[in-house]
Order: C-alpha cells, then structure tokens, then sequence
C-alpha cells in the first residue's frame, strides 16, 4: 500500500516515516509534504494514496482545507500533538488520530484499522465531514472545557477557577498548583483524566508528570540534544523538561 505524509516538521515526518517502516514494512511512503499549499498541489497532479497520515495544524493553515477542494475516499490518520477536544470523534469508521510523539502500538493500531477501510473500500463517512466543518467553525460548536476544579481543604470544598492554574502535577498523588503558589490535591486518578477536561490551546502535557499554563511560562532552555528545559515563573520556578520528540511540537504550540 502506498502511504502520503502532511507534515510541517521535518524531524517529526522522518520519525514517523521510519516507525511505519518498522510496524508495517509493505507500506511506501511516497512523499512527505511540509505544507497545506504543496498538499494542494500534489492532489491536483496525483492520485490519492491508500493511506493519508495528515497534521492537523500546517504552518500555512489547517489540513481539514483540502476535503473543501478534494473528494478524498482513502482513510485519514490524523496526528496532532493539541485540539483534543474533537480527537474522540476521530475514532469512527476507519478514521483515527495519533497524539504526537507517535507510539509504534499505537501506529500500528491505526494502520490495521486502515487496511480494513482499503479492503471494503469504504468512502468518507458523512459524520467525518460534519465533524471538519465543525472544527472550521468552531464558534458554531464552541468546545466546552472545566472551569473549576472543586479541591478538599479541612473536610470544606473549594472551587479553584481554572483560569487561575499554573499547572498540574503528578507527585505521590495528583496536584493543582495556582499561580499565586498554593497548592491543591487533586480527586482524578491519572493526569489523563485532568487533560481531556482541559483547553489544548491553552494547556500543554509537558511529559508525563506535569500539565502546564501557557502563562506560566517564565523561559524556554534549548540543550545540545535536543530537549527543552522550562522554567515556570515566581513563585512557583519549576523546571520543567520536554523530550526531543515534542520539543517541535511544544514549539508550535508556543509560538502560534
């Protein structure tokens, strides 16, 4: 099967590249395009391929532009590092979502999935195309995200504004520290739990022990490796880490 890659970091199409070479070795990956305009342009002159791996945010725009120009039928395997808010709407009917940096279980899942639509030939499912209209115009479908976090402070609860959240942590248990320093146990099992709740644009899952404020941000630490260290602002001046493979997504994110 014959595989197209949209793709704005380079390192991070390469990554994924190799990693579909590993989990499913018949795929050929034809191309990686770095653009929405080189996309467009590659539909006017190409058949489509059997398996579209497609970003979501372009530097020059968002993907979902090319279904208002081409009548794609191949499946989609979106991959994001953000927007989670529509991500479990992905997962219907052969289309599905990767959370960058890209798990190889995970990838492999997903390409299983689309070998079963290549093999039916199944077209674009009618909600697929609701679900991108909707998230071209989100203000018709405005996402809706947690407001507060109720805490437990001596047997009395207390409604944390979200607004007011530097960041979340994971230590013995899970926390909730405010801007102003105080901080809070958190009711929720797992940080996965705390992120769905959460608005992407404005909240980033650092790595597995911290969600953080784009507020919070006091600086950002390159290293010789390739990772980021991040600095949270007074009073809090955690330093916080970010791996190389979502450093060129923590960026984006950043700098939007």
């Amino acid at each position: 099967m014959k595989a197209l890659i949209i793709e704005d970091e380079s390192l991070i199409a390469k990554e994924l590249k190799n990693k579909i070479g590993i989990v499913a070795d018949d795929i050929d990956v034809i191309e990686i395009l770095p653009s929405l305009k080189t996309a467009k342009k590659w539909f006017m002159q190409n058949a489509e391929p059997d398996i579209l791996f497609m970003d979501i945010q372009l530097s020059d725009g968002v993907s979902f532009e090319l279904f208002e120009h081409y009548q794609l039928s191949c499946p989609v395997i979106f991959t994001t590092a953000y927007d989670e808010y529509a991500i479990r709407a992905f997962k219907v009917n052969g289309v599905d979502y990767l959370l960058k940096p890209i798990d190889e279980d995970d990838l492999k899942l997903a390409i299983d999935k689309c070998r079963k639509i290549v093999s039916n030939k199944s077209k674009m499912p009618n909600d697929l195309l609701q679900l991108i209209n909707n998230m071209q115009h989100p203000q018709i479908h405005p996402p809706l995200y947690k407001e507060k976090f109720i805490v437990s402070v001596r047997n009395n609860w207390i409604p944390i504004e979200t607004t007011t959240i530097a960041c979340f942590a994971k230590e013995n248990l899970n926390y909730l520290y405010t801007f102003n320093g105080d901080k809070y146990i958190l009711d929720f099992t797992t940080l996965e739990e705390v992120e769905e709740l959460l608005d992407p644009k404005i909240f980033y899952r650092a790595n597995r022990q911290y969600i953080i404020h784009i507020n919070s941000i006091q600086s950002v630490k390159p290293h010789e490796n390739q990772k980021l260290s991040v600095l949270l602002k007074a009073p809090l001046k955690m330093e916080i880490d970010i791996s190389r493979e979502k450093a060129p997504a923590f960026k984006k994110w950043l700098d939007r």
